[in-house]
């Protein structure tokens, strides 16, 4: 967030509202990506290799693309909001 933003969470003392929310929306964003990547790459192996064929390549590659994207944004944004939690609570 940049200083915009947080002076506007200042002025209006919605702070603990953000972080409340971002702490409930964080499985929705950590693991529904990661449960869709991994279902991809489910039916890839069932349709595309147990059952020979190459139409379902395509799937395999859409998963690989969440399971990487997701990992790549999750790790810095819960790194994000461990670090805005601590300066909320003062540690």
């Amino acid at each position: 967030m940049n200083d915009e933003n947080m002076k506007y969470l200042k002025k209006t003392n919605s702070t603990e509202k953000v972080i409340r929310t971002e702490i409930y929306f964080t499985p929705f964003l950590v693991v529904l990506p990661i449960f869709v990547g991994i279902l991809f790459i489910y039916d890839f192996l069932n349709r595309g290799i147990f059952e020979e064929n190459p139409g379902f390549f395509g799937m395999f590659m859409l998963g690989v693309i969440i399971l990487i994207v997701n990992i790549l944004f999750d790790i810095p944004f819960l790194k994000s909001l461990r670090d805005l939690t601590r300066k909320k609570n003062g540690k």
